[in-house]
This record gives C-alpha cells, structure tokens and sequence, in this order.
C-alpha cells in the first residue's frame, strides 16, 4: 500500500514538473499599444458647444480656431489650463487626450 502511494505520488510530482516546464517555455503575450486617442471625438464631446463643428460657433466668447495662429504647444496649454470661460480640462482629459484634441484643432485653421 505504502509502495503504491509512493508511485501515485511521484507520477503526480512528474506531471506537475511536466506542466511547469511547458508554462515557462509558452510565448509571453505583449499587451498591444492603445492607439492614440481620436481628436474629433473628444472635440466634438468636450468643445464643439462652444466652438462649432467648424470652430466658427464664438458661442460664450470662444475664439474662431480657424482663425486662430497658435501652435501645438500653445494649443495643448490652452485645452490645459482654460482661459476666460473656457474650463481647463487638465482635470478632466488625459494628457494624451489633450494632445490628440489639440492637434485635431490644428485641422480646423483655415489660414494654415
């Protein structure tokens, strides 16, 4: 009985080690890249009451930002920090979703 336990168990110990080694050599999965964030979507969600589709509207004293010459950098601030009326959304987006709102507004610059 002893001896029969004894195999049992090694034969199950063997097929543990057996698993083991077959987990460990198995491919590690890499989690993809988030695709960057879609700037039309946030602006329509988050700007286009006050600015329009177009970035025409003016609506609450909002700029024109077709009209508008400021650069990326100068963009991503302003979504940052809000100026006037406009809320800073520093608070509500992440820095990728600034960024992607922003250079979505480049788009809207009919003078570029």
């Amino acid at each position: 009985m002893f001896k029969q336990s004894l195999i049992f168990s090694l034969l199950v110990l063997a097929a543990l080690s057996c698993g083991s080694k077959e987990n460990k050599s198995a491919p590690v999965t890499v989690e993809k890249a988030k695709p960057a964030k879609d700037g039309a979507k946030i602006f329509k969600q988050s700007c286009e009451l006050c600015h329009g589709p177009d970035g025409k509207l003016g609506a609450n004293g909002s700029k024109d930002l077709s009209a508008s010459e400021l650069d990326l950098d100068a963009r991503i601030a302003m979504v940052t920090k809000g100026k006037g009326l406009m809320t800073p959304f520093e608070n509500i987006l992440s820095l990728e979703e600034i960024k992607a709102v922003a250079e979505f507004s480049m788009t809207l610059n009919a003078t570029k």
